[in-house]
């Protein structure tokens, strides 16, 4: 099989719109004031690429009314070709942001609300003796409902992200051959991913959490618990790096599970498909149908309105439904409690698809849904496509169909 490369390869002159900043930076004033918050201090990476455009090192003063100021370390220069925002400032260091700000604005915030869920405490108790009358709290909620909801050209900015996916995923169809370890089908697919404009680093906020685009899990593979927050871990390189792809050999008749998360100018992609070297017994098949069924059932109903917990619980419902209560999410005991997430500049971002979630669907949001089960020691099926939320219902952004793949 060919495969020709999509038309949106990343050249570095890709930029955010100013109107998309202003409008962001205008949603989260709106909030701290309904939260009666002075002002906003960020400094996570993408939390200040997303209200300035620009990644460079750097801190960025949000006040509830009145022109955000981007203060930066390093590289100013890039930061003010990149960034729309008229004040943008060289900053030696954190020490001297106090001053600046009384320079600026004549006091110092009352209430000042800081990433709580990433900022390091070294950095929080320094920054109470820095701002020792100010009162902090935590900003990252406000941060993520901004970010929760995309704007249409964030959307096609995903959709672009799609395109090269379906590129990627058609690729694995020819790239995939027996005897291949997980592991080295995971470069090849890399490679080339990287070849037609994949950004190369995915990111996620949990710091925690493992970025990678290497799960590929075949066989007894697939059915290899462990520490991820996922029905299956894989049995990953050692014991240092226990997820993901192995050195386990590729063999005829047996189920890949490939989930590949695809990056373009910062946004995010996050599917999975299943793969076979010729025909599938049939318990396995059946069982990667289903899980296309799940998905497909999921998003019949999706739509603005319906509590994450009532998405989740239909999954179950209908899996357990098709006969696999069991194996649906992981085995007995090991199940994982979500089955989606929102995906943007981050793979894995509010909101989740979780048991218990009373938040509602909305317009705007962009959701991977990735029913998934396993089979303990034996194998795993799945699926994962990315949607958006319309006002009527949803669309499906993903490109590469939801079928099992045989090669």
């Amino acid at each position: 099989m060919t495969t020709t490369p999509p038309q949106t390869i990343s050249t570095g002159d890709f930029r955010i719109p100013e109107t998309e900043i202003s409008q962001r930076i205008a949603t989260l004033q709106a909030s701290l004031k309904r939260h009666k918050s002075d002002a906003a201090l960020l400094a996570q990476r993408i939390d200040i690429l997303y209200f300035s455009g620009t990644a460079q090192s750097g801190y960025l003063f949000i006040p509830a009314a009145g022109a955000p100021r981007l203060f930066i370390r390093r590289h100013f220069p890039r930061a003010v070709s990149e960034s729309p925002l008229v004040n943008i400032h060289p900053i030696d260091g954190l020490k001297d942001l106090p001053a600046r700000l009384k320079d600026r604005y004549g006091q110092l915030p009352g209430t000042l609300g800081l990433e709580f869920n990433v900022l390091p405490v070294r950095t929080y108790r320094y920054l109470q003796k820095l701002f020792p009358d100010s009162e902090f709290e935590d900003a990252a909620s406000l941060v993520h409902q901004t970010r929760m909801i995309k704007s249409p050209w964030e959307v096609a900015q995903l959709e672009l992200t799609a395109d090269l996916s379906r590129s990627v995923f058609d690729y694995m169809r020819s790239a995939i051959r027996p005897g291949q370890t997980e592991m080295e089908l995971s470069g090849i697919i890399e490679a080339y991913a990287r070849k037609i404009g994949h950004g190369g680093g995915l990111r996620c906020r949990d710091f925690l959490t493992d970025l990678y685009s290497w799960h590929i899990l075949s066989g007894s593979s697939g059915g290899r618990l462990g520490h991820l927050d996922s029905p299956a871990s894989g049995a990953g390189t050692s014991v240092a790096f226990p997820c993901g792809a192995g050195y386990k050999r590729l063999a005829a008749n047996e189920p890949v599970m490939i989930d590949f998360g695809t990056v373009l100018n910062g946004y995010h992609m996050d599917e999975t498909r299943m793969f076979s070297l010729g025909p599938l017994p049939e318990e396995i098949h059946a069982a990667c149908r289903a899980t296309i069924e799940i998905l497909q059932t999921l998003q019949q109903a999706m739509q603005p309105g319906v509590t994450m917990d009532a998405v989740f619980q239909l999954a179950v419902q209908t899996a357990e439904a098709l006969g696999y209560k069991e194996q649906f999410l992981g085995p007995p005991g090991f199940k994982t409690t979500f089955i989606g997430h929102g995906v943007g500049l981050d793979l894995v971002e509010p909101p989740i698809v979780a048991r218990g979630r009373q938040d509602k669907l909305e317009p705007g949001m962009v959701l991977a849904i990735e029913p998934k089960m396993v089979f303990e020691n034996r194998f795993c099926a799945g699926i994962e496509s990315m949607l958006t939320i319309t006002e009527t219902g949803c669309r499906l952004l993903s490109r590469v169909p939801e079928d099992i793949f045989f090669c």
